[in-house]
């Protein structure tokens, strides 16, 4: 008999179960999908506000060939090599666009395709001269696989007293070992990661407002708009290696425009936008999360499915910009108007 297409729901085993006897496998996942979708989006608010989202995309591509290049003349994986790597190939590819597009009749578009699919082809290359020696290969770096990320563990020696506190805890007690606090190290680093985005984007909030909307007025403020721009690339390079294991180069690019372009449907206003973007990481991990709980699917697919429908529900029931909005508006118009022009006039001869 054949097996249904969509299998069918269990609340006790798809909702309760993973966090009642599974948390040690649960909770550094979800803990690492929120990381990531959380650094990738607040960067990502600025890609859309500069109108730049396929740049974003171009350099989650081409920081492969970063990470290749790293590989072939270290032979190994340091994380600190794959930083520099992704750092310098972050850099290249937005020189590289901006070059092309200065000095040649080709559009910035046609720019961004021709170099960051150079870019990637070059890393993937350059991955198969080596895969014999390193412990890399080209499904994980395109789809990653967010579900081994609790198998790599790393031991915090914290205070007695805080380690006592977390023991009593529901969430945290399963990961205290031996009076130390035992984490993925994949979240420690993504968390990390996140961390120095959110200082960063509250340090120079006011530099990086400025050069998104008016280059012209930022110089005019003393704020060299370029050096901006490559430090935001240069974030964004390390933001998209660190997720790399996790959701993968192709899906990154979801991580880095969805979070943000569901805000803008809800806001306006920038700190209300990065606000909502935090709210939209939550939600799409928690329900993407599940939703591949229950279809026995990739988590990391799941987890833009999710994302997606957020922003379909934004986009229908959004307050301000949403079609449905939209449309009582539009029915309203049109009932008054009828009875407007229907009014006797009021003046008299």
């Amino acid at each position: 008999m054949n097996e249904p297409f969509i299998p069918s729901f269990n609340w006790q085993e798809h909702i309760i179960s993973p966090w009642a006897s599974e948390l040690t496998m649960t909770l550094p996942i979800v803990l690492m999908a929120f990381f990531v979708i959380t650094s990738c989006g607040l960067i990502g608010n600025y890609l859309i506000l500069r109108r730049m989202a396929l740049v974003g995309d171009a350099i989650s591509h081409s920081v492969l060939a970063g990470i290749a290049g790293v590989v072939v003349f270290t032979g190994g994986l340091q994380v600190t090599g794959l930083f520099i790597g992704a750092l310098i190939a972050g850099v290249v590819t937005a020189l590289l666009i901006e070059l092309i597009h200065r000095y040649s009749r080709v559009k910035q578009d046609a720019a961004i395709g021709i170099t960051f699919t150079t870019l990637f082809a070059l890393g993937v290359i350059l991955i198969n001269l080596k895969a014999g020696q390193v412990h890399i290969d080209e499904e994980c770096v395109l789809y990653g696989e967010i579900a081994f990320v609790p198998l790599e563990q790393t031991k915090l020696d914290l205070p007695l007293a805080l380690v006592q506190a977390m023991g009593k805890l529901p969430l945290t007690g399963e990961f205290i070992q031996g009076g130390q606090l035992v984490v993925a190290t994949d979240v420690l680093r993504m968390a990390i990661v996140t961390l120095v985005v959110v200082v960063l984007i509250w340090a120079f909030y006011k530099e990086l407002l400025v050069s998104s909307f008016d280059s012209a007025l930022a110089y005019s403020l003393g704020i060299n708009a370029n050096v901006v721009h490559y430090a935001l690339m240069s974030l964004l390079s390390i933001v998209v290696v660190s997720a790399f294991e996790s959701v993968g180069a192709i899906l990154v690019v979801a991580m880095l425009i969805l979070p943000g372009a569901t805000a803008h449907l809800l806001s306006a206003r920038l700190p209300v936008i990065m606000a909502l973007t935090v709210l939209h990481a939550a939600l799409s991990t928690l329900l993407g999360f599940h939703l591949a709980k229950w279809l026995d699917c990739s988590i990391a697919g799941a987890l833009v499915v999710a994302a997606m429908g957020l922003f379909i529900l934004a986009w229908i029931f959004g307050i301000h910009d949403g079609l449905l909005g939209k449309w009582l508006r539009q029915r309203r118009v049109q009932h008054e108007l009828p009875e407007e022009i229907a009014q006797p006039s009021s003046l008299t001869t």
